[in-house]
């Protein structure tokens, strides 16, 4: 069985039901129409505010890609790259590549031009589909990434150094293609977030992906009934896995282009949405719009919203507890993963154990876990070590690349690189990611547990430590912190709070600033020490001269 079966299977049952809906009120602003007027708003080809796509579209469109492909030359295991920012085409596309046996490569969309050649290169890419807003960027490197691949335009007004999607697939047999797919057959490559240089290309089999949707219905019960509204970019395994719960169902999905909270709460309430997928700064914001007055619960219909989860980072307790103020009904649970394991899941809190929040849980459906020293060693309950994971989600390999495999690989376990710890009711909770840890005068210092600290403080609305040089300790604790607005803070308050920190974990230097974030919420902690790292070290340097 491939993941291909589920659409398959819910094209046969549910084929007259909607399965996709894309949202763009961006269009709705630009336009100055109100969202008092959408239902009133007619679609037209310039201004897709809503579109649809029933089960049985969806295969056909996916069967459209996939002979496309194959009329085209395209192989089992050739790699086809997708360079698109959400969109109703986004998953027919990528089933459709699946379907032809091909390996679907997603790509991030914030990559500039280098990192997209790069990319297309280490996956050894043949075909990369991308749309309008990649022209410039693909542009630049044409002469290169045309020699022996396929390029391909997603939307309207084609470039010239590129082929027509819609033109190619639009006499294309809408019939399945004879190509058989199972649990072994490679599936996708994903890329690593890049935190320590250029990406990583994770490779996954379907066998990966049959997991990763067992998984997130098992973990939060995706019936029929259900409708999720997915946000995140579908480029990544977060977004994409957890949709995979619907696609298990044969339930509804929403995809809404923008992160507003008014945006949100807007799809929750005109589309039925009962589940939501929220990053910590999405749902800071909405939190800071209910207590502005901005946004009122009580002109939306939200009665049907049972679930709210959160990934991708660390979740401070006081966010949790806020949100259960304003909806005491929602289910909540936090999950965690990596693309090493097909996204979230592998470790999830679960909506039964909100009394541990802060914990990012218990192995998920079919996971085991481990958390062990620096010689491989299991470590004793309490204390910190690296986490291990261990399942059927767990990627192939580093494509073409031994030798970083190895390193993480181990006797089927995955060695994460967060430094974790076990309470004594088996509850894990994430400390730090090795990489981030700050040894400051000979003392460990865990930044995550610090930014916990910090955010407590109620004119902070984020923050993130790092590690600054420093001649005498080594390193020393810098916070980037940002203010929430309308407020006004000074280095003293932050002092004044951090009293009751341990003195060696206060922060020793403060910076009010924006605190930088990727696609999936994580703090981009390399790009912070790029821009303070050296600074701090250059006025060290001319305070000593």
């Amino acid at each position: 069985m491939a993941i291909t079966d589920y659409l398959v299977r819910n094209r046969k049952l549910y084929g007259n039901e909607v399965a996709l809906v894309e949202l763009n009120p961006d269009q709705v602003e630009k336009r100055r129409v109100t969202w008092k007027e959408y239902d009133l708003i007619q679609q037209t080809e310039n201004a897709p505010y809503r579109r649809e796509i029933t089960w049985r579209v969806f295969d056909e469109k996916a069967n459209r890609m996939a002979n496309m492909l194959l009329e085209r030359g395209i192989q089992r295991n050739h790699k086809v790259a997708i360079l698109m920012m959400n969109c109703l085409e986004w998953l027919p596309i990528y089933f459709g590549v699946l379907k032809a046996g091909a390996i679907a490569v997603p790509m991030n969309f914030r990559y500039d031009s280098d990192e997209i050649l790069y990319c297309a290169e280490l996956a050894e890419v043949d075909v990369l589909l991308f749309g309008p807003e990649f022209i410039g960027r693909i542009e630049a490197i044409e002469h290169k990434l045309s020699k022996n691949r396929l390029l391909i335009f997603v939307g309207e007004g084609c470039p010239t150094f590129a082929e027509s999607y819609h033109e190619l697939v639009s006499n294309c047999s809408s019939e399945a293609p004879e190509i058989h797919l199972d649990y072994d057959d490679n599936a996708a490559i994903y890329f690593s977030s890049g935190t320590t240089g250029f990406p990583k290309a994770i490779l996954h089999k379907h066998r990966s992906l049959m997991h990763a949707a067992m998984v997130e219905q098992r973990h939060h019960s995706t019936s029929r009934d259900d409708c999720f509204l997915c946000i995140p970019p579908l480029y990544h395994t977060g977004a994409k896995m957890h949709w995979f719960g619907s696609l298990v169902a044969g339930s509804k999905a929403v995809l809404l282009k923008g992160t507003k909270a008014e945006y949100v709460f807007d799809a929750v309430s005109r589309e039925h949405c009962t589940i939501v997928w929220l990053l910590v700064p999405w749902a800071q914001d909405i939190l800071a719009a209910l207590d502005s007055g901005q946004l009122k619960i009580s002109d939306y219909e939200l009665s049907q919203w049972r679930l709210m989860h959160i990934g991708a980072q660390p979740v401070p307790k006081s966010l949790i507890k806020r949100w259960k103020e304003y909806f005491p009904h929602h289910d909540y649970d936090t999950n965690y993963g990596l693309s090493e394991s097909i996204g979230p899941g592998c470790v999830h809190l679960g909506v039964e154990n909100i009394h541990k929040v802060g914990a990012i849980g218990v192995p998920g459906y079919g996971w085991e876990c481990k958390i062990v020293d620096e010689a491989g060693n299991d470590v004793k309950q309490g204390e910190a070590g690296e986490l291990c994971v261990k399942g059927p989600g767990v990627m192939t390999e580093y494509y073409n690349d031994p030798v970083a495999t190895a390193e993480v690989l181990r006797d089927g376990w995955l060695y994460t690189g967060d430094v974790a710890m076990m309470d004594e009711d088996g509850f894990i909770f994430l400390v730090d990611r090795k990489k981030d840890v700050i040894v400051s005068g000979g003392e460990n210092l865990y930044p995550v547990q610090i930014e916990d600290y910090l955010r407590k403080f109620d004119k902070i609305l984020d923050v993130a430590v790092i590690g600054l040089p420093d001649d005498r300790l080594g390193e020393i604790a810098g916070a980037i912190i940002k203010i929430k607005d309308g407020m006004e803070c000074t280095e003293d308050e932050i002092n004044e709070f951090c009293e009751e920190l341990p003195r060696y974990k206060r922060p020793k230097k403060i910076i009010f600033a924006d605190v930088p974030r990727n696609p999936t919420g994580k703090i981009e902690k390399p790009k912070l020490r790029k821009m303070y790292g050296q600074e701090h070290l250059v006025a060290h340097e001319n305070q000593i001269d």
